[in-house]
């Protein structure tokens, strides 16, 4: 798929920009707070659900409302696109669902419905404001620091491209078919992950009296990390792990090496297990060292992982909440013979590999289908404007 190509899907015909209140028209959404929420009646659009649950278009909806409810909101026909208004981040404000269901819907406040005229596909708008054109006409009329909101006025002044019916069936044909493909890749991971998460409650579950318990404080020692500020760091490739998944930034100094691991001790991650087997500087957090004659360190981190959710359940504290060592040096675990407990994390590893390495597997396998797809996406909807630009 080439420049060519599109210059032969268009065959001669021209693409004018328009804004969207010359396609179609936009109503401001209004009420809808979750309390609201039935388990069943009229379909319902939550504007916080666009970013967490829905993808581009759905024919059911995650809520319901009662009639009487309904009647005071504002109503989503099949083809129409809820649109959000607001988030803490310029990226979901204006993202899009599109309503293909049969039964008439409605929508809440932070939240516009945006119902296409006759010279555009609500599918192919849908597709556009994934794009990035669309994100530079969001920040021209984007308001707001901590909250970021853009009107349904404003809305109406954004301008898209509008190519013939024909061109824009074909366009949306194209990006299906990439659309469907990841979600086929997506729902095969699901199905490992459960599979793997089956395959490992049963080869790190222990009968009674089969193996020997022992607190992780009597296998293990636990060390906190050391405070340290960004200002405070050097220029180096050391990475700086605290209270989140990832490095927070990066000095010319570790105080950890070789394998470890991690549980974020405060924040929204407190507790988070993670495993590193690297240099890396240690801040706010504290690292697990086990005795390698009786436990493998990477032993220790499935059984901890398994229980990822137990631990988060751990954290402590009203307004930032966060999880105590002193806990963990308590924490019962089986030691199993070195040799088993080997097998166990060979096999275990390969199960991670598959379903959650950005380098290898499923994961990468969607990461890859990801960037074809915002490839040709770009690619399909490049139009010059009138000025020349793209």
């Amino acid at each position: 798929m080439s420049q060519s190509f599109m210059e032969k899907l268009l065959d001669g015909a021209s693409v004018e920009w328009k804004t969207l209140r010359e396609v179609g028209k936009l109503v401001r959404g209004n009420g809808l707070p979750k309390t609201d929420f039935t388990e069943y009646g009229v379909p319902a659009i939550h504007y916080g659900q666009i970013y967490t649950y829905y993808g581009l278009s759905t024919v059911s909806t995650k809520s319901f409302v009662s009639p009487e409810t309904a009647e005071k909101l504002k109503k989503v026909n099949a083809g129409d696109v809820v649109i959000t208004n607001t988030s803490e981040n310029l990226e979901d404000v204006g993202k899009a669902l599109v309503y293909l269901g049969q039964q008439q819907a409605v929508t809440g406040g932070h939240a516009t419905i945006f119902k296409p005229n006759k010279i555009i596909l609500g599918k192919y708008f849908a597709y556009c404001t994934q794009t990035n054109f669309f994100a530079d006409e969001k920040r021209k009329y984007a308001k707001g620091t901590k909250v970021i909101d853009i009107s349904t006025t404003d809305m109406a002044k954004i301008q898209i491209p509008i190519p013939p019916l024909p061109v824009q069936v074909e366009i949306v044909r194209i990006l299906d078919a990439f659309t469907e493909l990841t979600a086929e890749l997506t729902a095969e991971l699901t199905a490992r992950k459960k599979q793997y998460s089956y395959y490992r409650d049963q080869l790190l579950s222990f009968k009674e009296g089969e193996v020997e318990w022992k607190t992780l404080g009597e296998v293990a020692e636990i060390r906190r990390g050391t405070a340290i500020t960004e200002k405070e760091t050097t220029p180096g490739n050391v990475p700086v792990i605290a209270n989140a998944p990832n490095p927070i930034y990066f000095h010319n100094k570790s105080n950890r090496d070789g394998e470890t691991i991690v549980i974020a001790r405060s924040g929204a991650y407190a507790g988070l297990v993670s495993y590193w087997n690297q240099a890396y500087f240690l801040t706010d957090a504290f690292s697990i060292h086990a005795d390698d004659a009786v436990i493998k360190p990477k032993f220790v981190y499935h059984l901890l992982k398994r229980e990822q959710e137990k631990i988060h359940q751990m954290s402590k504290g009203g307004g930032v909440p966060h999880v105590r060592a002193r806990d963990f040096e308590a924490y019962q675990i089986p030691i199993p013979p070195l040799a088993e407990q080997k097998r166990i994390v060979a096999i275990l590893d390969k199960f991670d590999a598959l379903t959650n390495s950005i380098r290898e597997g499923l994961p990468r396998e969607i990461e890859l289908r990801q960037k074809q797809y915002e490839y040709y996406r770009e690619l399909l909807l490049s139009f010059p404007k009138p000025d020349g630009t793209k």
